[in-house]
């Protein structure tokens, strides 16, 4: 009877430490499930393919056009025309590489109020240099439109840039806010008022001490953008909370099998 409670103490604590050691990390479609027919990066369609796998989460990357508007696109530049100074309707002249036209965010998250389940991964981009000027009307635009459609309980919000995601943990306290950028260890960062990290794989290789400081702060720990079976069972093994991937459902596969 008392190696039963000492095993099975044992086995609390290890659970305890690592809350996603039972069933694995939550996989999370990268720009949406885009490697399959009809998929482009970004797209209405990436957004329901994740869905229809069942993904945890679809991430998507959003800028602020020249007209305030909030577009659903990944680089600085759409067709060559810089994103942050072009109006919506000008961005939206230019097509996806699956034929879809450029979708607001308006559009976008009308669509995820079809999938309840589906989280919501939602970067704010930033200039690779900071904008305070351009962050100062792109933050406050985000935090509004996800209270607009009520999906706060289902929304984690990342981005590179600190300031943006110290700012958008003020605003929206509610939601899960992961910082990018694998600069800061999770104490700095929880310092800050961030509640996880999302860092690149090679980070947490060089830094696997980081995801149970992070857990033990009661953070969350994302890792991009992991796409080999290697590295999707290393981090398994380093007992990440979500893995984001362009490749999902072999992500999902490995999780099942891990469990």
């Amino acid at each position: 009877m008392k190696r039963f409670f000492l095993f099975t103490l044992c086995l609390s604590a290890l659970f305890s430490c690592c809350p996603c050691a039972m069933n694995g990390p939550k996989v999370v479609a990268h720009r949406g499930f885009w490697k399959c027919e009809a998929g482009a990066k970004n797209s209405i369609a990436s957004l329901n393919n994740a869905a229809k796998i069942k993904a945890w989460g679809s991430e998507f990357d959003v800028w602020i056009s020249g007209d305030d508007s909030l577009v659903v696109t990944h680089d600085s530049k759409h067709h060559g025309l810089p994103v942050k100074s072009t109006s919506l309707a000008d961005l939206r002249q230019h097509k996806l590489d699956n034929g879809e036209t450029l979708s607001s965010m308006d559009q976008y998250l009308q669509q995820a109020l079809e999938w309840p389940e589906l989280h919501l991964v939602f970067e704010i981009k930033t200039p690779s240099v900071t904008d305070s000027l351009y962050e100062a009307r792109m933050v406050p635009a985000c935090a509004e439109i996800v209270k607009k459609y009520g999906v706060e309980k289902r929304t984690t919000f990342i981005a590179f840039s600190l300031s943006a995601c110290e700012a958008i943990a003020r605003m929206m306290p509610e939601c899960n806010v992961q910082y990018l950028n694998g600069d800061l260890s999770p104490k700095e960062v929880f310092e800050r008022g961030i509640s996880g990290i999302d860092y690149h794989y090679e980070v947490l290789k060089q830094h696997p001490e980081w995801v149970k400081e992070a857990q033990e702060l009661g953070m969350t720990v994302n890792c991009w953008t992991v796409n080999s079976a290697t590295d999707i069972e290393e981090m398994i093994a380093l007992g990440v909370d979500q893995i984001t991937t362009d490749e999902p459902t072999l992500a999902q596969k490995i999780v099942k099998k891990s469990r």
